[in-house]
């Protein structure tokens, strides 16, 4: 619903432009959080814990918690610093620059600190913890920005999702002291599983925030296209075109996460496991697909067609979507195949696999945008996701059996 109703309640501008932009820049810096909680190393390494050493479990989530908020306080200032040099340097509203990027700094150390409750829980298998507080936390953001709107403009979308994450948190704090038979104490100890964890998800982190650049790019290269609120489209088709795998995201993939971690000592079970999903997913997001593509016009139309979005920039949506979608089922089963090498520690590829995922994604610009105008960055975007997927599943075939407890 989010981008929805900020379609009909902000419509396209330089305003929206700018928020979208900082919005993707502090998605890149929060890529060195979340990255390391949801879906991440921590979910196969806290199973084994949980196996071998039960005791030990809450010291090692509460040392977790701990180095979450220390290292989230230390890149919310280093990166927002960084960020307001440069809007102060280059941009004609370095005001408003300068309100975002405080408060989505604030919006990022918050959204770590839930991924962290989120990936303690998953490895417990209370999958349903994440859903409540989200649901909770988004009732939350929405009601917020709706009221606040007309008071501060755009500024209300980053207030109301400080709000929501601050809500889910509660609610996430409330699960696990349930779970833990009290509330997690946060600390900066260091056990051996959380050594372990924290070079595992270095790794991974390098290569998500690797890829992070990608949105960011996008929004610089709409720039070159010549539309006024362009990067603002290419995000609104991006949503649209993100719909099937975040459904997927949202209920197959944190199971799927134990799942796999659980299998990873059996490489054939791993595998087995693997194929059968990435042919039931890429399947289901082929149908969801061209559902998608063929009601595009009339789909575009009836979600973005009011409040403050004028008939051309429904109409460009419309003809960036097809594009986009091409790379919805390569997304799919990139993401298994990315959470496979994860359950089996496998974690040392994730750089150079974002490596490429980046190079890949600006070669593809450079072809494409030219040409196709957003919708090229949108081809560009798809054909990434292609050659990754690919890249994928014939390292998972050749990989390593998976370390040993102390590995």
């Amino acid at each position: 619903m989010l981008p929805l109703l900020l379609a009909a309640w902000f419509g396209r501008s330089v305003e929206t432009d700018l928020y979208y932009l900082l919005a993707a820049y502090f998605v890149f810096c929060g890529a060195i959080l979340t990255g390391a909680f949801q879906d991440s190393a921590l979910v196969p390494v806290l199973i084994e814990v949980e196996d071998r050493q039960p005791r030990e479990v809450p010291r090692i989530v509460g040392a977790l918690l701990g180095h979450t908020m220390a290292i989230g306080t230390a890149v919310a200032v280093v990166m927002s610093g960084l960020a307001l040099s440069i809007a102060a340097a280059t941009s004609t509203k370095s005001r408003l620059a300068s309100e975002l990027i405080a408060l989505l700094a604030l919006v990022m150390m918050a959204g770590a600190i839930r991924a962290c409750y989120v990936g303690i829980l998953n490895a417990r298998r209370r999958f349903w913890a994440h859903p409540l507080a989200s649901g909770a936390g988004m009732t939350v953001t929405l009601a917020v920005i709706h009221w606040s709107r007309a008071a501060v403009g755009i500024r209300s979308i980053p207030i109301g999702m400080l709000a929501g994450e601050l809500v889910a948190i509660a609610v996430l704090t409330f699960v696990a002291a349930s779970e833990f038979g009290s509330p997690i104490v946060p600390s900066l100890d260091r056990p051996e599983p959380v050594q372990r964890i924290l070079r595992l998800v270095r790794l991974e982190v390098t290569g998500s925030l690797i890829t992070r650049v990608n949105p960011i790019i996008d929004q610089l290269m709409s720039g070159l296209a010549g539309v006024v609120g362009g990067g603002t489209l290419v995000r609104y088709a991006s949503d649209i075109v993100s719909l099937p795998t975040s459904v997927l995201q949202a209920t197959l993939f944190p199971v799927l996460m134990t799942r796999l971690s659980e299998d990873a000592s059996d490489p054939s079970r791993l595998i087995a496991t693997t194929r059968r999903t990435v042919g039931i997913v890429v399947s289901i997001l082929i149908a969801a697909s061209a559902a998608l593509a063929l009601a595009r016009g009339p789909l575009s139309a009836v979600l973005f067609g009011h409040g403050s979005m004028d008939a051309v920039g429904v109409q460009r949506i419309a003809t960036i979507l097809p594009w986009g979608l091409l790379g919805v089922a390569p997304f799919g089963a990139l993401l298994v195949l990315a959470r496979a090498h994860v359950a089996r520690q496998n974690s040392r590829i994730m750089p150079g696999m974002g490596i490429l995922n980046s190079s890949l994604n600006v070669v593809f610009n450079a072809m494409f945008v030219g040409v196709l105008g957003l919708s090229g960055i949108a081809l560009s975007t798809s054909m990434t996701y292609v050659v990754v997927a690919v890249v994928f599943w014939v390292r998972l075939r050749a990989s390593p059996s998976p370390p040993s407890g102390g590995g």
